[in-house]
């Protein structure tokens, strides 16, 4: 295994910048002023848990992400699986009380779900929850959050179903990109799957699986598809799909991943195309997140703003 293939498994996922712009806090404007005029009556928050009303106290968004991270992870579960639904107010300075953070946390948090399309700022309306046909569905944020919520299912369905229209011909475009560099990565990410799956350790397993097939994206040659490389990553994470050489039908799964990279090697696109769609079609023992009889999964904390 190359020193390369080892440290990007350790590697922290990249991260957008969380700095507000110029005059952005001041439109999400706290009723400051005793007689300030409010959008409507505010959402119901005493349907959150009670392990929510305070940022930073749940094990699944305490990783490093910011009071603001959490924030935006906390109302974003609760827009995405209803409890906020279409056309509801939000408040700020609510928000602030209920969460227990500043009123900077809940403009930046707003800021950063109005960019996800999952809330508007409007003067003299307020902010509001958009309804779902406004949301950035190809989010990864939105992705994972829909993966853990009332949507799982469907979720997991449209997850699969995209990938199946994208990754075989993005495996058929690879071929015409013979770069050593290249092979040798997707090699290194191959074998890394075969012994972390030997070892018992699904997390390093996991993360060659997701690197594997994003880099196979990204030298495709085509920018569009490049560009969904993330959704793969977050479909992979958190899907429960059939891709993985990390279950019980490992070896069938790794045995494709080799038959890809040695495709590629040789420039047979119809070959690397037909193992995608096989390696697409081996069934998986994981259920999708929030099934029953499975271990409790945790909520990915969003990444960073």
């Amino acid at each position: 295994m190359s020193t390369l293939a080892h440290s990007m498994m350790t590697a922290a996922r990249s991260a957008d910048s969380g700095i507000a712009g110029p005059g952005e806090l001041d439109r999400y404007p706290y009723a400051d002023a005793p007689g300030a005029e409010r959008p409507g009556p505010g959402p119901a928050w005493e349907g959150v848990e009670p392990d929510m009303s305070r940022v930073g106290r749940r094990a699944g968004g305490s990783r490093g992400r910011g009071l603001h991270g959490q924030l935006v992870q906390q109302l974003g579960q609760m827009i995405v699986s209803g409890d906020l639904g279409a056309d509801r107010p939000l408040v700020p300075e609510e928000i602030g009380q209920r969460f227990e953070v500043s009123r900077t946390v809940v403009r930046e948090s707003l800021r950063v779900l109005e960019a996800k399309g999952l809330v508007s700022a409007r003067p003299n309306v307020g902010t509001r929850v958009r309804p779902v046909s406004d949301w950035n569905l190809l989010d990864p944020d939105i992705i994972e959050w829909r993966a853990f919520g009332p949507q799982r299912e469907e979720q997991r369905r449209e997850l699969q179903e995209l990938r199946w229209t994208i990754e075989p011909l993005a495996a058929r475009l690879a071929a015409g990109h013979g770069r050593e560099d290249i092979q040798q990565r997707l090699a290194d990410m191959a074998e890394i799957m075969a012994h972390a799956a030997a070892q018992g350790d699904a997390l390093t397993c996991t993360r060659a699986d997701s690197e594997f097939h994003t880099l196979l994206l990204q030298v495709a040659g085509n920018k569009m598809l490049e560009h969904l490389s993330g959704i793969v990553s977050s479909a992979l994470h958190v899907s429960g799909g059939s891709v993985s050489g990390c279950e019980r039908s490992g070896d069938a799964a790794i045995g494709l991943h080799h038959r890809i990279v040695d495709a590629l090697a040789e420039g047979d696109g119809g070959t690397a195309e037909a193992a995608m769609r096989d390696l697409l079609a081996v069934p998986s023992a994981r259920p999708a997140p929030g099934a029953s009889g499975g271990a409790d999964h945790v909520v990915p904390a969003p990444r960073e703003h």
